[in-house]
């Protein structure tokens, strides 16, 4: 259990990180561009795409390692725990999809309910930035029409 525990605050740690990073370099980087605000809200909504891709993959490569290498769980109805298998499951638990044709087992169970979390929480963080740049870049946009 203290390998699982340990597992799942350093992957909600490199998550966060890792999110911030992007969210906090998109602040820097995006004022400076000279390009319309609409290509400015898609090249952040492209990049949050792209971490919350990162952080998948993050959680995924766990679920493989403890599944593979320390034999902490898999899945149940004779899914090999592959690593396409652990990047499609963790899309679909970081999203709270919900469990489909794939069900953790065993230890690795609690990581899955910690990524449904963490998932949750970075995903609505993603909203509140993209909603900031979209007020922030779109009304200072002269292409962009008023209502």
């Amino acid at each position: 259990m203290l390998i699982i525990s340990l597992t799942c605050i350093a992957l909600i740690a490199l998550a966060t990180v890792l999110h911030y990073e992007v969210l906090s370099g998109l602040s820097h980087w995006l004022p400076g561009l000279s390009m319309r605000g609409r290509a400015k809200v898609l090249v952040v909504v492209l990049m949050v795409f792209l971490a919350h891709a990162m952080e998948i993959a993050l959680y995924g490569s766990g679920f493989h390692v403890l599944a593979n290498h320390l034999g902490l769980g898999g899945f149940t109805g004779g899914a090999h725990a592959s690593l396409s298998n652990c990047l499609y499951f963790s899309a679909e638990t970081y999203s709270s999809l919900g469990f489909g044709d794939l069900t953790p087992s065993g230890p690795m169970r609690l990581l899955a309910g910690v990524e449904a979390l963490n998932g949750l929480l970075l995903i609505g963080w993603s909203a509140s930035y993209i909603y900031i740049s979209m007020e922030r870049f779109w009304s200072r946009d002269p292409a962009r029409p008023v209502p």
